[in-house]
């Protein structure tokens, strides 16, 4: 079904193209020679009409994407994820893509055009390569771990809280449609699971055993106090006593179903799969792993960079951030050695939060802070509000630091800076300032609002997110802290340093677990000698990279190259160098690849020096 329909819509553009070159041949045989404006009109009707189309059959393979941008046509599903037909499909729709793609000349397109149509030349590429039969056979088979998979964001979707609106009759029934395909993709998983047992394609122990858990903990939660009973607290009084009823007793009886779904994933992981999994952690030492784990490195960082190299990269720059916490200690005037120092840090009361309120209070007054200053620095801001919250506590155990979630394009959801508060003890103060300055303002918050804002971008440059390109910004702008004076505070520039060495550490341990046979031992051990980062936050880290090989490369790579273009403008320009300028040509094309990215910003250079 999915197929035919994508066909269907493939051929309406073809016929959209072959009639756009009839209208050419027949204005050429008016005129005899188009001039060279017309023909570049001409591709970029083509372009823009394979953007529209491309998009489009996305949008109906993956309706939940679309129900975050706010396009309600497929409320009633998630998808058929983790299905034959969905694969085939996709796969399908980006040889179709990069097809029509070919017959576009990208010669008789303009400088933006070009960027474009680079970027998804590159995206469709980077698709069909990871797509293939070889790379999805060492994929498909591993459809979940604790830090990927619908278990992950279903709950909080679900809830009343997230992007699926809860207004009307017709949007809590969208959502019972919705819980349908989650319970089948749920056991769907399940099969892709029992496929890899036959392959010898197997997930690691420590993964597994942290599903595991999460389920447990999902499970442990009475049903009526669930996420996924949240739309039921906050039925709209206009809703009549009898659609009430209907609704309690069949919101009800859905919880149950999702409920019994988590228990056979739960049981199927317990008894069958964990005694199988695999107990080494690292990429390469699964089956295939160490290929795959190439070519994610290239996907995470968009450049031509080896394990090695990063690796090596890692260690120069841990060295050199460590260097820098060590004029702290003397500028603090500690007694002690720096580990010692850290060891102060982490335990003494000073630096850790009161309690969840005082947190989230202190993150208010830090959004404030910057709000202040940021028009130093930005001459385009996002019309999205920013929400401040801490994670919700089902999921909090096993969730990141901190993260962000987009509003939509429109500003009628806001965006959200979600914040952890589980194990408050274990929290340091010291990073909150770089934390919100990373996930909020003026990182992903800006950069993704502004992206998703910019209706003059395609779709797939407004919704997409590169992680070396999305990361790498949100890295790029703590460092922004020095310059708002947020780190004239030696506390604060403890923080941002100790966050700094994380991202520098990431690119050691990653690449060690996955490509060099590190242990998790090891990996947890160098983390704890290198930084001030507490036990318990070193743990979540590697667990982490374990789980998602090569994401954590992205960040010190993207944060790299953006202040390296970023000294190129600053001494190619002089004093006609102008940051918010500057800051607007990185962010007004949404997430694209950096070596593209270089090419942008070089462009940029050249027309201010004309």
């Amino acid at each position: 079904m999915i197929i035919r329909k994508m066909l269907l819509i493939s051929s309406a553009v073809a016929l959209a193209l072959g009639t756009s070159v009839a209208i050419a041949n027949s204005h050429n045989d008016a005129l005899k020679e188009p001039t060279v404006m017309q023909k570049a009109q001409n591709e970029h009707k083509k372009l823009f009409a394979l953007f529209a189309a491309s998009d489009e059959r996305n949008l109906a393979l993956n309706p939940v994407m679309a129900i975050f941008r706010g396009d309600m046509r497929r409320a009633d599903r998630l998808g058929d994820f983790l299905t034959d037909a969905h694969d085939l499909a996709s796969r399908t729709n980006t040889q179709l893509n990069l097809s029509e793609l070919a017959q576009i000349d990208r010669s008789k397109l303009d400088d933006t055009d070009k960027l474009a149509y680079d970027v998804f030349k590159y995206n469709q590429e980077r698709a069909l390569e990871m797509s293939s039969p070889e790379i999805s056979a060492l994929t498909r088979v591993r459809p979940v771990n604790h830090f990927s998979g619908f278990h992950t964001f279903y709950p909080s979707f679900a809830s009343g809280k997230g992007a699926a609106p809860f207004k009307t009759v017709e949007d809590y029934e969208n959502n019972l449609s919705r819980h349908k395909d989650y319970i089948a993709i749920s056991d769907r998983a399940i099969e892709r699971f029992k496929e890899g047992m036959e392959s010898g394609v197997l997930e690691t122990t420590l993964t597994i055993d942290r599903v595991i858990k999460q389920f447990d903990t999902q499970l442990a939660i009475p049903l009526k106090e669930s996420q996924f009973w949240g739309p039921m607290t906050m039925l709209p009084e206009s809703f009549s006593g009898e659609e009430k009823a209907r609704l309690t007793s069949e919101y009800e009886q859905a919880t149950q179903d999702i409920y019994d779904a988590t228990t056979r994933m739960r049981d199927f992981l317990q008894t069958e799969y964990l005694p199988v999994a695999r107990e080494t952690i690292g990429l390469s030492d699964m089956k295939g792993g160490a290929k795959l784990y190439e070519l994610m490195v290239e996907g995470s960082t968009t450049l031509p960079l080896t394990p090695d190299e990063l690796h090596e990269l890692g260690l120069r720059e841990v060295k050199r951030v460590k260097n820098d916490m060590l004029a702290i200690k003397d500028e603090v005037e500690f007694d002690g050695t720096l580990n010692e120092l850290f060891d102060f840090v982490r335990t003494d009361p000073q630096f850790k939060p009161e309690s969840r309120e005082a947190l989230t209070q202190s993150y208010y007054r830090i959004g404030k802070e910057v709000d202040k200053k940021i028009g130093e620095y930005f001459s385009l801001l996002p019309k999205s509000e920013l929400e401040i919250k801490p994670y919700d506590p089902a999921i909090e155990q096993f969730s990141a630091g901190g993260s962000y979630q987009p509003g939509t394009p429109d500003g009628s959801r806001p965006g959200t800076f979600f914040f952890n508060a589980y194990d408050l003890p274990s929290r340091l103060t010291t990073g909150n300032v770089t934390l919100y300055l990373h996930e909020g303002a003026p990182g992903h918050h800006f950069q993704i609002s502004l992206a998703q804002e910019n209706d003059s971008l395609p779709s797939f440059m407004r919704f997409s997110f590169l992680p070396a390109f999305g990361e790498g910004w949100a890295l790029y702008s703590e460092t922004l802290g020095y310059e708002m004076g947020f780190f004239d505070d030696p506390w604060n520039r403890y923080g941002t340093l100790q966050d700094e060495q994380l991202r520098a550490m990431r690119l050691v341990v990653d690449t060690g677990i996955h490509a060099k046979g590190w242990s998790r031992e090891k990996a947890i051990d160098f983390m704890l000698d290198n930084s001030g980062m507490t036990r318990t936050e070193v743990v979540a880290e590697v667990e982490r990279y374990i789980a998602i090989p090569s994401q954590a490369l992205s960040y010190k790579v993207g944060a790299l190259k953006i202040q390296e273009l970023r000294a190129r403008a600053e001494q190619a320009l002089g004093k006609n160098f102008d940051i918010r300028e500057f800051h607007a040509q990185v962010l007004n094309s949404g997430g694209i690849p950096l070596a593209i990215l270089e090419q942008k910003i070089d462009r940029w250079i050249a027309s201010q020096k004309s």
